[in-house]
């Protein structure tokens, strides 16, 4: 399969499954808030339902396509727990996740959206830009 097919492939269904959440329950596919809902919000089981879709998609994906699954961090287990609260720690006092602003609330042409996805994406280039001069280039 052409290796531009792939990622076009998965855009589009990741696009229309937002869009299809949205007409059907008029709910945002932000996996930050769908995530911190199926612990302590309302709707859990709609919510568990589509983290666990999102988990058994992508098994069945690397399947269908050949594709084998990632091999498992070797990080320290406490820079994993370290670098998940900072992640929580951000999605909450930015008012949501890469997934709920980059690709639904763009899509809903929300500013809070725009100035959020040009704020991560800008810090996310200018962390591997200084993280690549501290490691001699290579990240």
């Amino acid at each position: 399969m052409n290796a531009y097919l792939l990622p076009l492939t998965g855009g589009v269904l990741l696009g229309l499954s937002a869009m299809w959440l949205l007409l059907s329950l008029g709910r945002i596919a932000g996996i930050s808030g769908i995530a911190w809902g199926s612990l302590a919000g309302p709707e859990r089981l709609w919510r568990t339902l589509f983290l666990v879709g999102l988990l058994l998609g992508g098994l069945l994906t690397h399947n269908v396509i050949g594709q084998p699954v990632p091999a498992e961090s070797t990080a320290p287990l406490w820079l994993i727990v370290t670098s998940g609260l900072l992640v929580g720690l951000g999605t909450r006092m930015g008012g949501g996740c890469t997934s709920g602003h980059g690709v639904c609330g763009l899509g809903r042409r929300s500013p809070r959206s725009l100035v959020a996805t040009l704020t991560f994406m800008t810090l996310g280039v200018i962390t591997v830009l200084v993280m690549q001069s501290l490691m001699g280039g290579a990240v």
